[in-house]
């Protein structure tokens, strides 16, 4: 899929009417699910946007617009009057520690941090001066301006500390909706409000509180703490979320800061971001590579672990590739860079990660249209019960009313409900980046935990996709236990077959050098398409073909001997028979043979529950021993690309969910018309393209962890969801002052209960605020889980 350019500087020639860029924007002051609805529909509503869909756990915001028609200044304005920030444009090129501390979240921790610190101790402090208990209280409270003290101790918590919610929740109300930092400003307000009230009153007018009934408690404390422990979970949040970007953070770090290359004839050492192509890098042992390119001179290992989660170092000599950031082993080589920036293979990965992380799965909207219409229910549901309390409520009913309206606001908070899809996904596909596994989006990490069928491409997927000498066969056959016979005939073989590019030619020839084999000269080479080759070997006449060729051209073929063909033919091999002077030397059997843990790979996939069937060009002899051989029944062979698809059609129109997995040009049909497709990462790039999970190996087990990866990320955002409603749904009601009748009906609350409802059964607003804040903690912790697993 392509992506529109974007810019935020004015070009010069105008855009075509109907041309759309699209800007990452970072966006400061969400909390909860009703902030991302907000934003979302703040970005909307300015003229020219086509879409903007916004993360809470990235705090993003991707917004696709019409840019002759809106702009940066637009949006930053939109997102403003609703009480957020527009933090800047977040670009993927940026300056490496930049985003690695915006991922740490380093700064909005600090934030936090220091409020947090304010409110927690303001808070103790009031808490600790509302007990008789203490010596030194009974003496200040006898003094009549000690209420001041307390008033005077909240109020910076309430507007330095509690500040943001303020901005924020007030900015909502002003459109006509409200979000988490309502709730709060308004459950703090009035905790704070009616103290401030009580205090005067105390003050100038002591009768007046007793005449109407209201009691003359102080509330400062709680309103001190809902701010301190809202603000500790966010603190702990901040934390927890920059832990779920680690992923992405260990990815960036990767990067070698500096490179060596030969400028002018001399070696040179520059910023690695000044690399331009065709540059030649010199690497040198221990050292990282700095961007992607082609070996031109020298030998090493490289640890491409980074890369392809493959721990054996992989060989490098002229013509091999190299990656940016993998690690040079003891020798030294320089190669030509072909990709440098953006388009090194390590950034392509951290593109797909962040895009991955940024997504919404379709399970979010669920959250999203709950939190849409919640924070308004819940501030009815507030209102209500207070209105209940305070015409039918014990004495003094106006106390408790307000007590019930402070805790229910604080307690509905959808915080959790709005973290729980976007903070799984962030750490599932980080996860799966650490497992080399490559996300496109979270739609596809939520499709992929339904699949129930995978189609699995022979060619490249389950085999090797390279051919190769299985077989030497010898002629006669008592001299198949002599090596030097089974050497003569690879060697005769390779000798005709050294001229030839055909992929069977390269197999013979690879094999030959494997075993370090001298070949003759040859001469009057011809090659036969379809048939095999022929040549003057010694000055006699020779030739290297299929059974058929050499019968054809007048050599008899012994009856074990083409009994031996036919063998393996049916064992899906690819038989050709050397003869010289007219007389057979033996047959050799080439085959793309099986990937090692291609048989474990399939049995664990079965295992899973999954229908798992091969799809395949080749023959259907070759195509069916193959699938015996990895206990596959389903097998379609002799396809053409467009016959992969169709097939894929059928059984989508079964009823299955079906994954396909595949590496070559002709697979990517296939592959898009999957609903899930899996592309193996040696495979074609147009394969990639098309594809909405990458392995960035060619490790078949690869796949089966994929879709674990996609299982467990699933469950988790499950478990967020049900807890999330199931907190709201047990403690709303709690808060409403639904325990009041049960604890009237047994003569009161008991002793260890009074510090949670007091005397008659009604929620201290100080444990709501405790509540809320662990509840969004759990929600992230619960996701965070999915870092500690080292294999799936």
């Amino acid at each position: 899929m392509s992506t529109p350019t974007t810019s935020t500087t004015p070009t010069t020639e105008p855009a075509p009417a109907d041309a759309t860029a699209q800007l990452n924007l970072s966006i400061g002051g969400m909390t909860c699910a009703a902030c991302v609805t907000h934003v979302e529909h703040a970005l909307q509503a300015v003229p020219g946007v086509v879409k903007a869909s916004v993360n809470l756990a990235t705090e993003r915001a991707a917004v696709t617009y019409h840019p002759d028609t809106a702009g940066l200044a637009d949006f930053r304005q939109a997102v403003a009057d609703y009480g957020y920030r527009l933090d800047g444009v977040a670009d993927s090129e940026q300056d490496a520690a930049a985003e690695l501390e915006r991922l740490s979240r380093a700064a909005e921790i600090r934030y936090y941090r220091r409020r947090c610190l304010l409110a927690l101790a303001a808070g103790i402090l009031l808490l600790l001066g509302s007990f008789h208990a203490f010596p030194w209280n009974a003496a200040l409270q006898q003094w009549a301006w000690y209420p001041w003290l307390l008033w005077g101790l909240a109020t910076p918590v309430q507007f330095w500390a509690g500040w943001p919610f303020y901005v924020s929740g007030l900015a909502a109300l002003r459109h006509g909706t409200a979000n988490m930092h309502t709730l709060i400003a308004l459950g703090s307000s009035v905790a704070y409000g009616y103290s401030a009230a009580v205090t005067i009153l105390t003050t100038f007018a002591p009768s007046f509180l007793a005449d109407l009934g209201i009691g003359s408690g102080l509330y400062f404390d709680t309103a001190a703490l809902i701010i301190g422990l809202i603000l500790l979970g966010r603190y702990l949040e901040a934390r927890a979320r920059g832990q779920a970007s680690a992923a992405i953070r260990r990815l960036i770090g990767l990067q070698p800061n500096t490179a060596r290359v030969l400028r002018n004839g001399q070696e040179v050492e520059i910023p690695a971001a000044q690399v331009q192509v065709s540059d030649v890098v010199s690497v040198r042992p221990g050292e990282k590579v700095p961007v992607d390119g082609e070996v031109i001179e020298g030998w090493s290992a490289v640890d491409e672990s980074m890369l392809t989660g493959e721990s054996m170092p992989v060989d490098k000599t002229p013509g091999s590739p190299v990656y940016a950031a993998t690690l040079n082993g003891a020798g030294f080589f320089r190669f030509r860079a072909t990709r440098v920036g953006a388009d090194t293979a390590l950034a392509h990965i951290i593109r797909l990660v962040e895009e991955a992380q940024g997504s919404k799965a379709p399970i979010q909207r669920l959250a999203d249209r709950v939190a849409a219409v919640f924070v308004p229910a819940v501030g009815g549901i507030a209102l209500a019960a207070a209105l209940f309390w305070l015409l039918l409520g014990p004495a003094p009913a106006l106390t408790y009313s307000l007590l019930t309206l402070v805790a229910v606001l604080i307690i509905a908070c959808p915080c959790a409900l709005g973290l729980a899809t976007p903070t799984a996904i962030i750490v599932g596909a980080g996860k799966g980046a650490e497992l080399g596994i490559l996300l496109r989006s979270a739609p596809a990490l939520e499709t992929a935990h339904r699949v129930d069928a995978i189609a699995l491409d022979k060619t490249g997927t389950l085999t090797q996709g390279r051919p190769a000498v299985t077989d030497l066969i010898p002629w006669p056959t008592t001299a198949g236990d002599d090596p030097a016979a089974a050497d003569q005939l690879l060697r005769t073989a390779a000798a005709l077959e050294q001229n030839s590019e055909h992929p069977l030619a390269r197999a013979i020839t690879a094999a030959a050098a494997e075993r370090d084999l001298s070949l003759p000269a040859i001469t009057d080479f011809q090659a036969r398409p379809g048939q095999g080759v022929t040549a003057l070997l010694a000055g006699q006449p020779a030739l290297l073909g299929s059974p058929a060729f050499l019968q054809a051209s007048g050599i008899p073929l012994p009856t074990e001997l083409a009994a031996v063909s036919d063998r393996l033919a049916a064992a899906g091999k690819t038989p050709v028979i050397a003869a010289v002077a007219s007389a057979a030397l033996g047959v050799i059997a080439i085959a793309d043979a099986l990937k090692p843990e291609a048989p474990a790979a399939v049995a664990r996939l079965q295992q899973m529950g999954l229908s798992v069937m091969m799809l395949t060009g080749d023959n259907r002899r070759a195509a069916q021993f193959i699938a015996a051989q990895l206990g596959i029944d389903q097998v379609e062979a002799e396809l053409l690309p467009g016959d992969k698809a169709a097939v894929l059609r059928r059984l989508q129109e079964a009823g299955y969910t079906v994954a396909l997995v595949g590496d070559g040009i002709n697979d990517a049909p296939a592959l898009a018309q999957a609903d899930v497709g899996i592309a193996m990462g040696a495979g074609a790039d147009v394969a990639l393209a098309a594809a909405d999970i990458t392995l960035t190996n060619s490790d078949l087990h690869g796949v089966a962890t994929a879709l674990q990866l996609s299982r467990r990320t699933m469950r988790t955002i499950r478990q967020n969801l049900f807890w999330a409603f199931f907190y709201n749904v047990l403690l709303i009601p709690v808060a409403a002052g639904a325990l009041y009748p049960l604890f009237a009906a047994i003569g009161g609350v008991p002793a260890g209960l009074e510090f949670f409802f007091g005397q008659q059964g009604f929620l201290n607003p100080v444990l709501a605020a405790l509540a809320m804040a662990f509840s969004s903690v759990t929600v992230v912790a619960n996701s965070l889980r999915l870092r500690g697993v080292s294999s799936i």
